[in-house]
């Protein structure tokens, strides 16, 4: 211990005599540590973590898709990941081999929460319904107050809510006379009995986690005619349980699967079909680890998240390249140094010590300075890719893991570009390192300048594969952002509220609609109010299947489905998109009249053939006895209303309070409350936001604005995970050049220093300025062009693992591989222009008396 501290006092002093040399070696590693510790925060935080819970390794979960957030019939492939609530008591009853085993909302919804102190005003919070064995089977204690039990979820129990840590404090300031309380929860009372626990951010990880956990029991109280809880065809739980010690997964999840096709055969009607029989033998349940409960982020993000990983490593081994050659060239500096040591007695091995030592340290001090680094680079990454999701429960400051993370990396570089540099000086002749012109001497040099050369090619081909995936994944996302998604976005607003959340009834919705157009119509500057189930790339759809009147009966391997919603006349005309074919709705579409839709082209192609007129064809929704249901009436353009990657898929328009004449049940009724207005302004309104507030909160203080958004900017939302990835790359691709340009700079004016002598004689016998900045550049573009030629085939082979990151954009791109490799050989002109310079203007007689 005592030779390895006086090893690491001597590295301390030789980085303070060359405070030049540490500085730059420091910042170079803390660029390249600081980038990767700030990805693998995000990495760690988002796929590596495990719930806040007690021993999360014996959490399993019923299924293993990201199904959201109603959804019934046939799963598109028998895998049942989403379940209804008799469903799920009734696998809890078959499966004794789980200790607990809990339900939970598909996702939290958000519903007006208000408080009874006085002055208080309603406000949209997310909240979830919950299992009253919820808290029990994570394990969890309360931070204070109680949380739910099993009785709490019982029929006929008086209505309670936990509050989560974080909503207490953020929301309610810390106030623990909370407890006790009465809230109100889409206007009915329930007493908040608790706090959970802090740091518990509910079965996954979503920007914004439920404030609040009611009893699954409290939910056909709170949504009257449209509740969920009893309706059998209706699947909207996630399950999650906790198994008993030694038992096996496999066999259980045979039993489950088993249990899951009895039950849908005796209770789900689509199920009873004889041409459904197939799929019910071949329907089944997945157990999956459930450690970090139900993983939809860690799926929407893991391929980019390692592609950013990926790339930070490529950026740490450029700057761990040029470490090596800061250290080469200062190993060689100090070679009369080292002979004279080895010449008095000091082993090889020592002095091979010494110098690992120092590189050790300097790795380490770049590590430190990297945590710096990745503290503010994560804060960035979190800004850039959740701009929207204050409570998304990710912080920037580093973990534990975290630290081990950077100090291994910071170790890792210290050691393997280290060791080169130390065993190239260390192998140098004493005798002959002395006189400084022995082959002892020379032949160290040239290996140092034989691993120079080859580091320099090294930082030349990785940044070029850098930069063809900064060209590619930038191109990619400015055809994502500027395509033509159907719509017309200036001056557009989109506004959500909650009708059923501030206690309006089906019968009360057609005048709280009335009063809302009239109402904003009033604002000046506004020309148009639209108002719809939901707006374009806002991530909420309707879809059931479509049976065609006077068309035979589709068989159940046949996709039939659509997507549609509800409208008012104005919303179309508003959003631009077009009636091309018969008409728009109009104010004689009531609730009384007969059923009426307008369809896309995409449904169009879908359902009709090839040439026939939609306007007339009759429909339904509810199998051949509703094929009478709505007539349509109206054919608009395509428009992108869901997933911005793909083709419009097929979709229909209903007027809003229509229901079908064949179809009185729960899921429409539920459609009726409409959520989101739009509004289409003349120009920016000043205060627009705080006037709708107003508007609502007039028309009734239970109906407050629970988003607020300009169409551009939602559909712009759409894109951050691509404009991060996108950003990241460039800005890692930058970095990577800049380091691949230092590091040609240095090596090239390393060789021109070695070579003065050579040049002033060169000089001297008539060689002009001209020729030697030609014979120093073109050494720097034949390194850049090595880099090239390695470069090129390594991007191509790389790009196949991007490819579900790019969106009509080819992997061969001609242009964006042009655009990398002028970019380089660029950089490498500047980088070698200096060197150049300078060697033109050394004076031969001073070069040869210094020789």
């Amino acid at each position: 211990m005592n030779s390895i501290w006086q090893d690491v006092s001597y590295a301390m002093r030789q980085l303070r005599k060359a405070p030049g040399f540490a500085i730059t070696a420091v910042l170079t590693l803390a660029l390249g540590i600081g980038a990767n510790t700030a990805i693998f925060t995000l990495v760690h935080a988002v796929l590596l973590r495990n719930l806040p819970v007690a021993d999360p390794s014996t959490l399993v979960r019923l299924g293993d898709k990201d199904d959201c957030c109603v959804d019934g019939g046939l799963p598109n492939d028998d895998n049942y990941s989403l379940f209804s609530w008799e469903l799920y008591k009734h696998l809890q009853a078959s499966a004794p081999e789980f200790e607990n085993l809990a339900a939970m909302q598909s996702y939290p919804w958000q519903m007006t929460v208000l408080n009874n102190k006085p002055g208080s005003l309603a406000k949209g919070s997310p909240a979830s319904f919950v299992s009253g064995n919820y808290f029990q089977t994570f394990g969890l204690q309360p931070y204070a107050g109680r949380l739910l039990t099993p009785a709490d979820d019982m029929p006929g129990a008086p209505m309670v809510a936990v509050i989560s840590y974080q909503s207490w404090q953020r929301d309610y300031g810390a106030d623990k006379g909370i407890i006790g309380s009465t809230f109100y929860f889409k206007t009915y009372p329930a007493v908040i009995v608790g706090i959970a626990p802090p740091g518990f951010y509910g079965e996954r990880m979503i920007s914004a986690p439920a404030n609040f956990y009611l009893p699954f029991s409290n939910e056909p109280m709170m949504n009257g005619s449209a509740a969920l809880l009893h309706s059998k065809g209706a699947n909207w739980v996630y399950v999650l349980g906790r198994v008993k010690p030694g038992t096996q997964l496999m066999p259980l999840q045979d039993k489950l699967s088993a249990a899951l096709r009895q039950w849908l055969a005796d209770n789900v009607e689509v199920y009873k079909r004889a041409d459904v029989k197939k799929h019910l033998d071949a329907t089944h349940l997945k157990l999956t680890p459930g450690g970090a409960g139900i993983a939809n982020m860690q799926d929407e993000y893991r391929s980019g998240l390692y592609l950013l990983l990926s790339i930070s490593a490529l950026v740490l081994l450029i700057a761990c390249a040029n470490l090596a050659n800061l250290v080469l060239v200062r190993a060689m500096a100090r070679a009369t140094e080292t002979s004279l040591r080895m010449a008095l007695g000091a082993q090889r091995s020592r002095i091979l010590r010494q110098m690992l030592t120092e590189s050790v340290v300097l790795s380490l001090i770049g590590g430190v300075a990297g945590l710096l680094v990745a503290y503010g680079g994560t804060k960035l990454l979190l800004s850039l890719a959740f701009p929207n999701s204050p409570t998304l429960p990710i912080t920037a400051t580093p973990s534990l893991p975290v630290f081990g993370f950077a100090f291994a990396l910071a170790m890792v570089t210290g050691v393997v570009f280290g060791l080169a540099p130390a065993w190239i000086t260390a192998r140098a002749q004493p005798a002959e390192a002395l006189r400084g012109t022995g082959k002892g001497m020379g032949a160290a040099r040239g290996n140092a300048s034989l691993l120079q050369r080859g580091l320099v090619v090294l930082q030349a081909s990785l940044s070029l594969v850098l930069l063809v995936g900064a060209g590619l994944l930038s191109k990619s996302l400015g055809k994502l952002e500027h395509q033509d998604f159907g719509f017309k976005t200036e001056n557009r607003v989109v506004i959500h509220m909650d009708p059923e959340s501030a206690g309006y009834k089906p019968e009360q919705l057609q005048g709280l609609f009335d009063e809302i157009t009239l109402r904003f119509h009033a604002i000046p500057g506004v020309e148009q109010v639209g108002l719809g189930g939901y707006s374009p790339l806002e991530g909420d759809s309707w879809g059931e299947g479509v049976w065609l009147n006077g068309k035979p009966e589709p068989n159940a391997d046949q996709d039939i489905g659509s997507r549609w919603l509800r409208i008012n006349p104005e919303m179309l005309p508003l959003l631009g998109e077009d009636v091309i074919a018969g008409r728009n709705f109009t104010d004689r579409d009531t609730a009384a009249a007969p059923g009426v839709a307008i369809v896309n082209q995409a449904w169009v192609k879908k359902f009709l053939k090839n040439g026939e007129n939609p306007i007339g064809v009759r429909f339904g929704t509810n199998g051949m006895k509703s094929t009478t249901d709505y007539t349509i009436v109206g054919l608009v353009k395509d428009a992108k209303w869901a997933n911005p990657r793909e083709d419009a898929e097929p979709r229909y328009f209903r007027p809003l309070m229509q229901i079908a004449a064949s179809q009185k049940e729960d899921g429409e009724v539920r459609s009726l409350h409409t959520g989101t207005i739009m509004l289409h302004t003349h120009g920016p309104i000043p205060g627009l936001e705080s006037q709708a507030r107003q508007v609502l909160a007039s028309i009734n203080a239970n109906l407050p604005v629970t988003y607020y958004s300009t169409f551009e900017e939602q559909i712009a939302g759409q894109f951050s995970q691509e404009r991060l990835i996108a950003r990241l790359t460039l800005l890692f691709s930058g970095l990577a050049l800049l380091l691949a340009a230092i590091g040609l700079y240095g090596v090239t004016a390393y060789m021109v220093a070695r070579r003065t002598s050579e040049i002033g004689i060169r000089m001297a016998l008539g060689a002009n300025r001209g020729s030697v900045v030609a014979m120093v550049l073109r050494q720097a573009l034949v390194q850049a062009a090595l880099g090239l030629v390695i470069g090129v085939p390594v991007a191509l082979a790389c790009v196949r693992f991007m490819k579900s990151q790019l969106y009509q954009v080819e992997g061969t791109d001609a242009a964006v591989i042009a655009f990398a490799i002028v970019a380089l050989v660029v950089s490498a002109c500047v980088a070698g222009i200096i060197p150049a310079s300078r060697a033109a203007g050394i004076d031969p007689m001073v070069a040869l008396r210094n020789e």
